[in-house]
Formats: C-alpha cells, sequence, structure tokens
C-alpha cells in the first residue's frame, strides 16, 4: 500500500470510531496494514471515543459519522472544544452528507469515503487514500474552538482583533480603482480551497447578499463522490443558490458554481468547460486550472480568492490572475487552517492582499459595489 517507514520513525496512532464490528475489522486490517500508521484504540460509540482520547493518546481520529448515542457532528464539536486532535471523518453514506459537512464545519479536516469491502474492484484505491489522509491530517496543528460571542466593538470602532492584520482605514487598494479614482468594474469571482475550505467557503458565502451582481466558481478539494452533497450543503448555508458546474452553461450573476467530482472546470468563451485533463499539483479539479482560465476569460475584471490548504494548487494561477490585472486575495495565515497555498501565493507575488477569512467577504462587496469610490 505504501512504502516502509524510516527505520526507528515513530508510527502514527490512529483511534477508530466505529461502530460496526466488521467495518472495525477492516479499518484495523487497512491502518494496519500501512507501516505509517497503527490503531491507537477502537470505540463504538462517541462517548466511548471522548473518554478514550487521553488514554489512548492519538495522533488523529478516524470518525464514523452515524453512530449509537451522540453522533459525529457532536463528537466533532467536543473534541475540538476539550482536547483538540486532527479528525478524518469517514462516511459511507455519500447521498446524505449534513452530518460530514457539520462536522467539517466544526473543526473536521477532511471527508473520506469508507473502503467499505476488499470485495470491491477500488478497494485497494480506497484504503490507500484513506491512509495518506490521516498521514496528512494528523500533521496539521490544530486549535481549539470555543463557541462564544464575539465581543462588541465600540460604535465606528475600526480597531482590528488581536492576532489579524491591521484593516487600516477602510480605503479600497489602489488596485481595486481606477485612475479618476471610481472603482473598477468587475465580472466574476474564483475561489478555490483544500483542508479546511469547507468551513471556510461557508463563512464567505453565508455574508454574501442573494443580490451579489457576479458569479462565483468555487474548486474544493475533495473527493468525487462526496461533491454533489457538498454542493447541496453549501447551498444550504449560502443565501445564493449553488450548483454543481456543468459544461456548456452560461454563468450567471449571483450563482455558485461548484466543480464537480474529479474534472477540472474552466471558464472559456463565456461558458463552463469541464475537461478530464491530468491532474494539477496533484488536484483534479485543480485551482490553477480554473484560476488561468479566469485570466484568459476576465482579465482585469476577474476577482480571485486562495484559501485554506495544503500544498500548492493555485497559488501559480494566482500569480496569472495578478500578472493580468485581476484582484487577487490570499487568506492570512492567522485564520488559514494550513496557509500552504496562500503562503506560496503570497511568496511568489500574486497577492495584491491577505485577509484573514472574516473580512473577505466584506472586501467583494466593496469591490462590488456600484457607488464605492476609493475616498
Amino acid at each position: 500500500m505504501s512504502g516502509p517507514a524510516k527505520a526507528g520513525s515513530r508510527r502514527i496512532r490512529v483511534l477508530v470510531v466505529e461502530d460496526s464490528p466488521v467495518i472495525q475489522q477492516l479499518l484495523s486490517h487497512v491502518i494496519g496494514a500501512d507501516p505509517r500508521l497503527e490503531v491507537a484504540g477502537i470505540a463504538s460509540s462517541g462517548e466511548q471515543a471522548l473518554r478514550m482520547i487521553d488514554r489512548a493518546a492519538p495522533d488523529v481520529v478516524s470518525l464514523d459519522i452515524r453512530l449509537p448515542g451522540i453522533d459525529g457532528f457532536e463528537v466533532t464539536s467536543r473534541i475540538m472544544r476539550q482536547n483538540p486532535l486532527p479528525i478524518v471523518v469517514v462516511a459511507s453514506d455519500v447521498r446524505d452528507l449534513d452530518i460530514p459537512m457539520r462536522a467539517l464545519q466544526a473543526g473536521a479536516l477532511a471527508v473520506v469515503e469508507k473502503p467499505g469491502s476488499v470485495a470491491r474492484a477500488d478497494y485497494q484505491t480506497v484504503a490507500h487514500h484513506l491512509c495518506t489522509q490521516l498521514v496528512i491530517m494528523s500533521q496539521v496543528k490544530v486549535i481549539r474552538h470555543r463557541i462564544t460571542a464575539r465581543p462588541a466593538r465600540p460604535a465606528g470602532s475600526t480597531a482590528p482583533e488581536a492576532g489579524t492584520p491591521d484593516a487600516g482605514d477602510g480605503r479600497l487598494p489602489e488596485a481595486a480603482v481606477t485612475a479618476d479614482g471610481r472603482l473598477r468594474r468587475f465580472r466574476a469571482v474564483g475561489l478555490v480551497a483544500s483542508t479546511g475550505g469547507p468551513a471556510a467557503l461557508a463563512r464567505i458565502l453565508k455574508d454574501l447578499p442573494p443580490s451579489f451582481p457576479m458569479p462565483l466558481f468555487v474548486v474544493q478539494h475533495m473527493g468525487a463522490p462526496f461533491m454533489a452533497g457538498f454542493a447541496n450543503w453549501l447551498g444550504t448555508v449560502s443565501p445564493l443558490p449553488v450548483r454543481l458546474g456543468e459544461a456548456g452553461l452560461v454563468p450567471r450573476p449571483g450563482t455558485v458554481y461548484v466543480a464537480p467530482g474529479d474534472r477540472h472546470m474552466l471558464v472559456e468563451g463565456g461558458t463552463i468547460r469541464l475537461s478530464d485533463d491530468p491532474l494539477v499539483c496533484g488536484q483534479r479539479p485543480s485551482g490553477e486550472e480554473l484560476f488561468r482560465s479566469m485570466a484568459r476569460a476576465y482579465g482585469t475584471s476577474g476577482i480571485g480568492v486562495l484559501l485554506t490548504g495544503m500544498g500548492e494548487d493555485g497559488a501559480r494561477g494566482l500569480v496569472d490572475m495578478h500578472k493580468v490585472g485581476a484582484y487577487t486575495i490570499a487568506e492570512h495565515a492567522s485564520t488559514a487552517v494550513i496557509h500552504s497555498m496562500p503562503g506560496t501565493a503570497v511568496r511568489l507575488g500574486g497577492a495584491v492582499e491577505e485577509l484573514p477569512l472574516d473580512r473577505v467577504a466584506g472586501r467583494l462587496l466593496q469591490l462590488t459595489s456600484d457607488d464605492k469610490m476609493a475616498s
């Protein structure tokens, strides 16, 4: 399934949370066969998992989402409040993704397909992907999630919150305005995300009004079986309609188009194009392909937003957008679950500005306001 572990290296400890004895055995076999991993313990319920965490000392949690007693969403919420750990949701039913998506919003890092049975044709592929995700996510430094009210700011205050970059005086950067001080006209927004992306995208989209005046194109790294459910879920948290991108569609203002599973999504000739071309940066769909197509299709009237994620997908595409004069935003390290993707774009000079997640929607509204002036 993978190469041998390095001599003397410690195996990554996995707490398996799964109520089915048959699937417990299957996951134990899959994890035990990977030289990078070992089973730290098996819990048959969410309550048992919460009791076992201190004793088992796992590096990462493999979490079934439909459990007796408290469900996977509640397990995730409690772990992230009490004893934060990287959590990988392992789901078998891809038709109803409400709880898995809520778990991602609560702090889980990824959702992957359950291997199911050694008899299925793609068993080795699915098992390898599960193990690789457990290894990758075990390296993520997660933080405690607290459900608390944000302190109110004094009326008229523009002071930034602690730990985030200075918001300045509220003026738009020069790149957003024309020589005579008027707002440049923008026609489309592209958003690209990987690990931590579902929660980040939900945060941005829920703060945009139904009257948002342009289409939004989304690339989220996620297993192909989950993409339709992800788009449906995103539509429940956003006032904007959300649908999977389809070849030949003419993008409509105020609609969110999500790249479907295992297809690149591009914008060409005023329509959406889907592609089976090879993986780019190890991904299909790839943010590079979306951003590069937007650079060609929209030029100075495009907006690119690169959010949290591991690797470099989207970074050079954002550079391409920047080179043709588009407005480009990279998520700031203070809010990114993993800063690799946006950080690479910043390092390469592809971002007009870095913004913490809670300021991205506000900036998009500024950039698309018909009457906004630079001064």
